[in-house]
């Protein structure tokens, strides 16, 4: 397929730029995949549609005050996003204006505090950094780190809560799984309370999530590696759902990709962790997943091609111009679909 069948045109009023308050007041637009029938309800209203049996596949990922800002000694300013660490104080980042720091380049955060050198990029583009710091540098991120919202978001947090979901655990992520979102505890309990299940796992949202497709034969992208883990508890509520009758509900594109990565032929979910470059396209065979809840996406996006190989690309593309026509709100603070 081509880059170009994955486009749309969105009107930049649509374009969310805080979240719902509270964020279960979110609009859900419900879609078959059997029908293409598509129904516009609260995002409150999930349990409803959730029975007995099933289980509720949540990616439990912490986002990193990872975007930090950074003085050289010629004084020009850069700012730096962590991706993930190496080895050694080394990370992987993203450094703008990439092309002004020079490798061995010197990088002031907080004098003192923490420091930096650069490093030759990777064939990939990405960057390396080697930090200076005392102590834990978790800390030193809470600080003087900001959370890395999308770049669409053109104001600042209120509260920098709004972008982590509720069961956020795991730091490690440069973003949020944003279909997570719009749960708040009284929701989750009241699946709960219709006999669902609920199965944390993990994967940490990283630049392969979002790197730009720049071939317009779609099977050219390469999707850079995110870490993901399967816990047995997970694996084992998952597993014993399925054997149950129920249906694998995934919240999030990073949920589905942590799970099919994890799944064998016969759709058994095997416990584990490893590093995941799974690119999921129309064509595509599900083992594991059966309903998916996501966030609206950007056009001409890997998120994208993963929601039109669940759904179908025409039904998806068919949903977002309703979802447009209705005024419903997109990207990472926007509403939401559950696709059945």
């Amino acid at each position: 397929m081509r880059l170009s069948d994955f486009d749309y045109t969105l009107p930049r009023h649509l374009i969310a730029q805080h979240p719902a308050r509270p964020r279960d007041s979110a609009r859900l637009l419900v879609l078959s995949r059997e029908t293409g029938v598509m129904e516009h309800r609260a995002f409150r209203d999930l349990p409803e549609y959730l029975r007995a049996r099933d289980v509720l596949v949540l990616n439990n990922t912490k986002v990193l005050p990872a975007r930090l800002r950074a003085r050289r000694a010629t004084g020009g300013e850069v700012e730096v996003l962590l991706l993930r660490p190496v080895a050694d104080g080394r990370w992987e980042a993203l450094m703008r204006p990439g092309g002004r720091v020079r490798e061995g380049a010197r990088l002031v955060f907080a004098p003192g505090v923490l420091e930096g050198t650069a490093g030759p990029p990777t064939a990939s583009g990405i960057r390396t950094i080697t930090l200076e710091h005392h102590g834990d540098l978790r800390p030193i991120l809470e600080q003087i780190g900001e959370l890395p919202v999308p770049p669409y978001i053109d104001r600042r947090l209120d509260n920098p809560d709004d972008y982590q979901t509720v069961y956020a655990e795991r730091e490690g992520a440069i973003a949020a799984p944003t279909a997570g979102l719009h749960f708040t505890p009284p929701l989750l309990e009241a699946m709960r309370r219709r006999g669902a299940a609920i199965a944390r796992l993990t994967l940490h949202v990283g630049i392969g999530t979002f790197r730009a497709v720049e071939t317009e034969d779609i099977t050219g992208h390469r999707m850079e590696e995110e870490w993901y883990e399967v816990g047995p508890e997970a694996s084992r509520t998952i597993n014993d759902a399925r054997e149950r009758g129920g249906r694998i509900v995934v919240v999030g594109t990073t949920g589905v990709r942590t799970l099919e990565s994890a799944a064998g032929d016969d759709g058994t979910v095997r416990a584990g962790s490893g590093w995941t470059a799974l690119f999921i396209t129309p064509g595509f065979r599900f083992r594991a997943t059966d309903a998916l809840i996501t966030n609206f996406h950007l056009p001409r996006t890997t998120l994208l091609m993963l929601v039109s190989a669940f759904a179908g690309r025409e039904r998806v593309l068919a949903a977002y111009e309703e979802a447009i026509r209705q005024a419903y709100r997109f990207y990472s603070f926007g509403d939401a679909m559950l696709i059945l």
